[in-house]
């Protein structure tokens, strides 16, 4: 049994900030690639942002210099800092983990939401 949970999302004004986590926990011989993503209403669902098991880090290019992914080893928990908030960065944001049982499978978390208006 494999569990994604995220948290930190919420209402914020344009141009605020938000921290997101989430966290792996269960039964796996190792955790690889944390990956962001982002589903706006209406809209297909992005790749935000993704680091490996080695620190590699990728951006999705709507937030390049805005969102900073990092990620904690110890505890299986990946952050997402996300800073200048845009009205279009409105979404359910979900956390895919990619770990090792047995194979390498994807576990997803249930979503946070994310929505910046004024």
């Amino acid at each position: 049994q494999v569990n994604v949970v995220e948290s930190g999302g919420g209402s914020v004004q344009p141009g605020g900030s938000l921290t997101l986590s989430c966290t792996a926990s269960g039964s796996f011989s190792r955790l690889d690639a944390m990956t962001w993503y982002r589903q706006a209403p209406g809209k297909q669902r992005e790749l935000v942002a993704r680091i490996t098991s080695s620190g590699s880090r990728k951006y999705g290019d709507s937030v390049k210099g805005r969102f900073t992914i990092s990620r904690q080893y110890a505890n299986n928990t990946v952050y997402l800092q996300i800073n200048s908030l845009k009205p279009e960065d409105t979404a359910v944001y979900s956390c895919n983990a990619r770990v090792l049982v047995v194979t390498y499978n994807d576990y997803w978390g249930q979503g946070t939401q994310v929505t910046v208006s004024s």
